[in-house]
């Protein structure tokens, strides 16, 4: 494989044709010189000089072109490197931000894990009051137990146009808002039922006062029904 076939930038290859061509024109200096038989004692003919100050001048401008491509390559070279080190700062800076991304995405999906295993509690209704708990796992807002959406469009038909993320927030906070109100009637017949315990209290502790007053009144009844006996 020659060097044109393995070189396919264009300005390297004139760089290497205007190489080639200084190289052969020194050949073919360095064999005139040797066919003419130069030395300090034998002057060359004047048709032998002017070829010979022909070929110095063409080597010569094959010399100047080969200086002037090293310049230009020098300069393309600092331009390559200046563009190479601007792209690499631009990888740098976008390798980062991709770094950054991946961590938001480790944090959010570890958030994510999080309100998905997160405890909640449901409370077992026992008559009027909650008497029973049970902790559950897993805790997903598509497995809240909502009310069917035609029976909360049916109650809230304002939200019978919103796309499916607006409805679920609608649904959800409808949720909180009935739970929030059975929640305080619970509190309520908390404290009715803890009155009318405190009631029930008073009232067994006024009948076990009125059964002793009784039994003491029956007491004295006896005794006094005894002295008449024997007095009489």
């Amino acid at each position: 494989m020659t060097s044109n076939e393995i070189v396919q930038d264009l300005f390297l290859q004139s760089v290497l044709s205007a190489s080639t061509d200084a190289r052969q024109k020194c050949m073919e200096l360095i064999d005139l010189a040797e066919r003419s038989a130069i030395t300090s004692s034998q002057s060359l003919p004047n048709d032998t000089k002017i070829h010979l100050s022909q070929q110095q001048r063409l080597l010569n401008c094959d010399l100047a072109s080969l200086r002037d491509a090293s310049r230009e390559s020098i300069f393309e070279v600092r331009t390559t490197k200046q563009s190479t080190s601007e792209a690499r700062q631009e990888v740098d800076r976008l390798h980062l931000r991709l770094q950054n991304l991946y961590y938001e995405e480790r944090h959010l999906r570890g958030e994510i894990s999080a309100c998905e295993s997160y405890e909640y509690v449901i409370l077992l209704i026992d008559g009027f009051f909650a008497s029973k708990f049970s902790v559950q796992h897993s805790h997903q807002y598509q497995q809240l137990p909502l009310i069917p959406v035609e029976e909360f469009l049916r109650v809230q038909p304002e939200h019978s146009h919103d796309d499916e993320k607006s409805l679920m927030f609608a649904r959800i906070n409808h949720e909180l808002a009935e739970r929030e109100a059975l929640e305080q009637q619970r509190q309520g017949l908390l404290k009715m039922k803890q009155s009318l315990i405190a009631e029930n209290k008073k009232r067994k502790d006024d009948l076990a006062s009125l059964d002793k007053d009784l039994e003491t009144f029956i007491d004295v009844r006896m005794g006094n029904r005894n002295v008449s006996n024997v007095v009489s």
